[in-house]
């Protein structure tokens, strides 16, 4: 008998008792037990306490050797700039050393509980963005390295994170736990309230406006309010207008502006333009009209981030009949850096298509409200995803604020990882597992600080190697 006939019992109505089939991709009814009393369960196997361990293995690279080892297949001529950025403070080495991190989590408990992970959901990936409408959302903002994974992954690179943002930002110790225990201790109880929602209202739970006093966060409002003042105007008409000139045949070219931001020759610029055919086509049909009454005017690289530098990127300048701009980024989508280390922790992962795809579809199924130009597109054989450039961006610098301000910030961004993982992990388990007490705030705070000892340590290593000519860096670029 195929799946779709089998038959269960359903609830008794007026008419009669009657039989409805078992439909793949809804739940079933019955069961061995409730989600929480599963997830509640996993404690006698992986007791939260357990948590604050790490064990580095006796294989695991040097900085310099991780860094060389995930610099391989990007841009060889970038790759000084990218040291240049990890070498500026050890916050900095955490973000561009997802890799190397996911190596050392392999050594931690995990519960098998599978969700979409960000994979680099420390505490600088966190921002506001704009919506269709023009408001601002803020949520997850980077999804370079999004597989399905161990949630503990994502909760421990942020714990982590935090403590050496504070640190960076000359806070104390206790100051710097605290953020960490914060966020933790905002993650579960956001998780346990999730779960206790309806679906429907859970699913979209934590309105941005209801955020702040959700986490107590309320010290950080002023600067929410500057950074969201800042990312109104952030927009593809601003960069455009410092980033291009009008050319002798009246069309809008860019500008060079190296390292950052070069001219590309025409026949690479064609080939990124005409890529863009192909993205059209993983929009809905109902964006079509909006798009195609755009002109393409000019194609130019730009580098980006801290952890993407290397990879391609480029800058599409689009003008409408009034000659306003949209401009799109077109960024390489490289395998996941967790990729190779989920196989050890038993997660099988789905064969993946295309890179930029599965980094689309990890970024929608973990926002309430995604870009709505987000899609995927082939260059010359390499996978890309395309997103809006410059569209309302704004975020916070983890690593400025003030002491008072950043147990506010862990809590914030902690709530806002639970909301994004409940989209994908039934959020009565994972909060089973978390349950009412603080023993897994007590642990990942105390690992957090353990693994920012650690950065410390490889990023001194990494400035130690520079100083020495065995890696090549750009500073301040």
């Amino acid at each position: 008998m195929a799946e779709t006939d089998v038959m269960v019992p359903a609830q008794r109505a007026t008419a009669g008792d009657r039989r409805v089939p078992v439909v793949p991709g809804f739940m079933r009814s019955g069961g061995d037990g409730s989600p929480k009393a599963v997830g509640k369960a996993l404690r006698d196997r992986v007791p939260r306490l357990s948590h604050d361990s790490l064990v580095l293995a006796v294989d695991r690279p040097d900085a310099v050797r991780a860094v060389e080892e995930s610099s391989r297949g990007r841009v060889p001529e970038l790759a000084p700039i990218r040291v240049g950025r990890m070498a500026a403070t050890p916050f900095a080495f955490l973000r561009g050393a997802a890799g190397l991190m996911a190596h050392d989590l392999v050594g931690t408990p995990v519960t098998d509980i599978r969700a979409q992970i960000c994979g680099d959901a420390h505490a600088a990936n966190f921002g506001l963005y704009g919506d269709a409408r023009g408001g601002l959302v803020i949520d997850l903002n980077d999804f370079d390295e999004t597989v399905i994974g161990p949630w503990e992954w994502d909760v421990k690179r942020l714990a982590a994170s935090l403590v050496l943002a504070g640190r960076q930002a000359g806070a104390d110790e206790d100051v710097c736990r605290a953020a960490a225990f914060d966020a933790v201790g905002a993650y579960r109880r956001t998780m346990r309230l999730l779960a206790k929602m309806p679906v429907l209202d859970a699913w979209n739970a934590i309105a941005d406006e209801e955020l702040v006093s959700h986490t107590d966060a309320r010290d950080l409002l002023g600067t929410l309010e500057r950074v969201a003042e800042k990312a109104r105007g952030n927009t593809s008409a601003r960069f455009a207008a410092k980033a291009t000139e009008r050319s002798g045949d009246g069309r809008r070219r860019f500008v060079d502006a190296p390292p950052v931001l070069r001219r590309v020759p025409d026949g690479e610029a064609a080939a990124v333009a005409a890529s863009l055919g192909a993205y059209l086509e993983t929009l809905p049909e109902d964006r079509h009209p909006l798009l195609a009454r755009y002109e393409i005017h000019d194609v130019a690289f730009r580098v980006v981030g801290t952890g993407s530098v290397g990879t391609r990127s480029y800058v599409v300048l689009l003008l409408d009949h009034r000659g306003e701009p949209l401009v799109l980024q077109v960024k390489e989508a490289r395998p996941s850096a967790l990729l190779p280390y989920l196989a050890a922790v038993d997660f099988e992962t789905p064969e993946v298509e295309h890179e930029g795809r599965r980094v689309v579809f990890g970024q929608k199924r973990m926002q309430v409200v995604s870009d709505n130009l987000l899609g995927w597109t082939t260059v010359d054989g390499r996978p890309y995803q395309v997103r809006q450039f410059r569209n309302r961006k704004g975020s916070v610098d983890p690593a400025a604020l003030a002491a008072d301000q950043l147990d506010d910030y862990g809590r914030m961004t902690g709530a806002l990882l639970a909301r994004a993982h409940a989209h994908s992990a039934d959020p009565r388990l994972i909060g089973g597992y978390c349950g009412k007490s603080e023993e897994l705030d007590e642990a990942v705070a105390a690992f957090a600080v353990a693994y920012a000892d650690q950065t410390e340590a490889d990023h001194a290593e990494l400035v130690k190697a520079v100083k020495d000519g065995r890696i090549a860096a750009e500073p301040g670029v």
